[in-house]
C-alpha cells in the first residue's frame, strides 16, 4: 500500500512541531523567569544613577556611605567623613539611602 506524498508530508510537519513546541516553551518560561526581570531591574538602577544630585545619602557597590557634595558628568564627588571627599564614578553608587540631608 502507497501512501500520497501529502500524508507524509503533514506528518512530518506535525513531527517538526511537536518537537520544536517543548523548546519554545522553555525558551518562553527562560525569558519571563530571567531576562524580563532583569531588564526591569537595569531600567531602574539607570534612572537612579542619572537622577542622582547634591545632598543624597548614598551607598557605594564597596560599601562606602556617604553624602554627594557634587555630580560632574560621569564623576560624584562623595563625602564619606568631616574633611574628607573622594571623586568616583556615578555607576559605583549601588543605592540611594535618602536625599537632601542637611549638612
Amino acid at each position: 500500500m502507497m501512501f500520497p506524498l501529502a500524508w507524509i508530508q503533514s506528518a512530518n510537519a506535525a513531527g517538526i512541531i511537536a518537537q520544536a513546541l517543548p523548546i519554545l516553551a522553555i525558551g518562553a518560561i527562560f525569558y519571563f523567569l530571567v531576562i524580563a526581570p532583569a531588564n526591569k531591574q537595569r531600567s531602574k538602577t539607570q534612572t537612579m544613577l542619572e537622577a542622582l544630585k547634591k545632598g543624597d545619602r548614598v551607598i557605594t557597590t564597596g560599601g562606602i556611605h556617604g553624602t554627594i557634595q557634587g555630580v560632574e558628568g560621569e564623576i560624584v564627588q562623595l563625602k564619606i567623613a568631616e574633611n574628607v571627599k573622594i571623586r568616583l564614578l556615578r555607576s559605583a553608587v549601588a543605592s540611594v539611602s535618602g536625599g537632601d540631608t542637611a549638612e
